[in-house]
């Protein structure tokens, strides 16, 4: 019984299916950011981002009437930054629809208004940072609700720990920001951080792509959620400084970002196609 029983068993194997072999992992597809061969591919990359983008933060309803504004700093001309028109609706925005502004405020391409409140502070943000591509800043809820605490976010949760050390608080409200002093106060306060908190008033965040400039402004408004949420059920555990600082140098650079947002691009422009012109 047993050597046919060791028989049997000898069959079997001998017509089982063998395990499939691991594909080695540089035939594996993984997006990276692209590389342009022209600054014309590179303008038109940043632009169809930067239309994406506004059409995500209208999807999200970030926009409170005609406030909010994303830039992206051309890659020719660096003192010029292309930016959704004053008065037009994020969720309609198109690539076509997108103006240049010089750093004086003027409009040298397109066929719109510039948002006032957007030059006074974005052209002093990518003035004071030329390692900045791209800016957002706009009147979330939840950003705006943290906002009026004049507080910055705790280390409560895995992805705000990107935040951690990494964004800052200006401290002060003056009214509608259409001075460039108010812009430069801003800017100094946002230093060499990703974000700063405006208090009274909202996020703004920066990165070297408009990826990660809106990524991180949609995951610190989530992140502000959370702890608005947390701290109304109860105390809320702080994750200890060195894990923190630790998943910070695990998720909080610009390339972390990048990757992240990819989902989103994907959505909006297989939903919208038509933003990209």
């Amino acid at each position: 019984m047993r050597a046919d029983t060791s028989a049997r068993y000898r069959r079997r194997r001998a017509v089982m299916p063998q395990a499939p072999e691991p594909i080695p992992t540089d035939q594996l597809q993984f997006a990276m950011p692209p590389k342009h061969e022209s600054v014309a591919d590179e303008r038109r990359h940043r632009k169809e981002r930067l239309a994406a983008a506004l059409r995500l933060f209208g999807r999200f309803g970030f926009e409170e009437g005609v406030a909010g504004h994303i830039t992206a700093r051309d890659p020719e001309f660096t003192d010029c930054f292309w930016v959704n028109p004053f008065g037009m609706s994020f969720k309609h925005l198109t690539v076509d629809d997108l103006i240049l502004v010089n750093h004086a405020g003027q409009v040298v391409e397109g066929r719109y208004h510039v948002n006032q409140a957007a030059f006074a502070i974005h052209s002093q943000v990518h003035q004071a940072r030329p390692d900045v591509v791209a800016a957002a800043h706009s009147h979330s809820t939840y950003g705006r609700a943290l906002s009026c605490l004049g507080e910055l976010l705790d280390p409560i949760t895995q992805d705000v720990c990107a935040f951690y050390e990494d964004h800052a608080l200006f401290d002060d409200y003056t009214g509608v920001v259409v001075d460039e002093e108010e812009g430069r106060r801003i800017a100094s306060a946002l230093g060499s951080h990703k974000a700063v908190i405006l208090r009274n008033h909202g996020l703004l965040t920066v990165g070297d792509s408009v990826d990660a400039a809106a990524w991180w402004f949609i995951t610190m408004e989530r992140s502000c959620q959370v702890q608005l949420a947390a701290k109304a059920a109860g105390k809320p555990v702080l994750i200890d400084h060195k894990s923190a600082v630790h998943t910070r140098e695990q998720l909080g650079n610009d390339l972390v970002a990048w990757i992240n947002y990819q989902p989103l691009y994907q959505q909006i422009t297989r939903s919208e196609p038509e933003l990209l012109g």
